[in-house]
């Protein structure tokens, strides 16, 4: 099959296009035929090497939607199914699997990150993560939800629980987590207010997505903004993915009681917290990894009644994947990046 490989760390120039061996599914895995996958930061970090030792060389991509071709031993899913791949990978048996709580297994994986992922005409997958696409959601719209929306929606609905009337603060809007925050957030009765790095981007958060409020974090100040958009209150959650860079303003934003919840350490992994203002205010500080194989069932079931729209922002031949990393390393982009093999 053809793929996009890395034999060692780098920038962009590292992946490479070329010929390499169609996996072979073992006991109680799949062979899926990959019609769409998402670029997504952690496929950057891992070219770059920033996500620890991975195996070399190496297949990225965690945001896949395909067709079954053959299952291996075990397997009773058909062939022709059209499936996404639900891509926090989970042991089963440790005690948090037993609990059902898939994110905090102990043998966790991410498709694409220790495994082999979809950077492919064909990925390798466990059965047990295989969730079939509803009639009326292609394949398409199933990749742009696979990883980043469900990522949304673990925080929001299951760390958080949002409730109708609640304001949210959404960082990066133009990102493929944060596009699908606003969303989601809108959906269960939230107030948005939405920040990115361009006008334009704002623009569409608000017309597109039903983002209430916009702020422009290049050039005002977010944490007065917020103040002045909620009568000095603060917001009651915000959705907090950057890192150490925003989460000292991320707390400030915050009414007594509010939460931050947080999914990932883009801009650095270490941030100063005011402690007295934590237990003063009652603030929740909360962590927020992946997402289960019932919230992508349930993402999909959103998408096919019309309730949630993926943002799709461009299109690129899997052989051009350096071009769509580039794409969204310099933060052009307004949602998901989707290649096709």
């Amino acid at each position: 099959m053809r793929a996009v490989v890395f034999d060692h760390f780098g920038d962009s120039a590292a992946l490479a296009w070329r010929e390499v061996p169609t996996p072979e599914p073992g006991p109680g895995e799949v062979l899926v035929r990959v019609a769409y996958v998402g670029v997504n930061r952690l496929d950057v970090m891992a070219r770059a090497g920033e996500v620890g030792a991975i195996p070399l060389p190496h297949i990225s991509g965690s945001e896949v939607a395909g067709i079954v071709v053959q299952g291996g031993a075990g397997t009773r899913i058909a062939s022709g199914t059209r499936v996404a791949v639900a891509p926090y990978l989970y042991c089963g048996q440790c005690e948090f699997c037993l609990k059902g709580q898939e994110t905090l297994c102990l043998q966790s994986d991410i498709l694409g990150l220790n495994s082999q992922g979809g950077y492919a005409e064909y990925v390798v997958a466990p059965e047990r993560s295989l969730v079939p696409l509803p009639d009326g959601v292609s394949e398409r719209d199933a990749a742009a939800v696979a990883l980043s929306a469900v990522t949304a929606w673990h925080m929001l609905v299951d760390q958080v629980r949002i409730k109708p009337g609640d304001v949210v603060l959404v960082w990066a809007a133009g990102s493929g987590v944060g596009s699908a925050a606003i969303q989601i957030a809108r959906l269960l009765g939230a107030r948005v207010i939405a920040t990115a790095g361009s006008d334009a981007k704002l623009e569409r958060a608000v017309r597109e997505l039903g983002a209430e409020w916009a702020v422009n974090y290049q050039r005002e100040d977010v944490f007065q903004r917020v103040r002045d958009i909620t009568g000095k209150r603060g917001v009651d959650v915000v959705f907090e993915h950057l890192g150490q860079d925003t989460m000292a303003t991320s707390l400030r934003c915050l009414a007594r009681g509010g939460a931050v919840v947080t999914c990932g350490t883009l801009t650095g992994r270490e941030a100063t917290v005011d402690l007295w203002s934590l237990f003063a205010k009652e603030l929740r500080l909360l962590g927020s990894y992946g997402g289960t194989r019932e919230n992508l069932r349930r993402l999909l079931e959103l998408v096919r009644e019309g309730r949630l729209r993926p943002v799709i922002d461009q299109e690129f031949s899997l052989r051009d994947a350096a071009e769509a990393q580039r794409r969204l390393v310099r933060r052009e982009q307004f949602g998901k990046i989707l290649l096709i093999p």
